[in-house]
């Protein structure tokens, strides 16, 4: 399943001004809540970024890759509705544990993140 996408820099730094944060040792979630109205609500989107502190371009791209799976797997998860109609925008950002970390552990990071932030009940 392909989760909608935050490709924006201004949706970045939006949730990164307003939004909710919770960090894990393996990753760090900023919410920000997207006004819904009606039938026509926004769906949840999902950004994901690293620093150039945690490597080079390489080591980034594949903490972005465990990034988008654990996503993949945990938001699979969820109830439908939420993705559907969840009104939230979630940006991922990778630490330098990410890559370190058990994956397993990594989804369990990001489901406490989610719980923390509200995303999930």
């Amino acid at each position: 399943m392909a989760l909608p996408r935050i490709k924006q820099r201004r949706d970045f730094l939006r949730a990164a001004r307003t939004g909710k944060r919770a960090a894990r040792p393996g990753l760090i979630l900023q919410a920000q809540p997207v006004p819904a109205a009606g039938p026509d609500a926004a769906p949840l989107r999902v950004g994901f970024t690293v620093t150039k502190k945690v490597g080079n371009a390489v080591v980034r791209n594949r903490t972005k890759r465990r990034l988008r799976e654990a996503a993949r797997f945990v938001l699979g998860e969820a109830p439908p509705e939420l993705l559907r109609n969840g009104g939230w925008d979630l940006v991922l950002i990778g630490r330098d544990d990410t890559r370190k970390r058990d994956f397993r552990t990594l989804m369990g990071d990001l489901r406490g993140c989610l719980k923390q932030t509200g995303v999930l009940p």
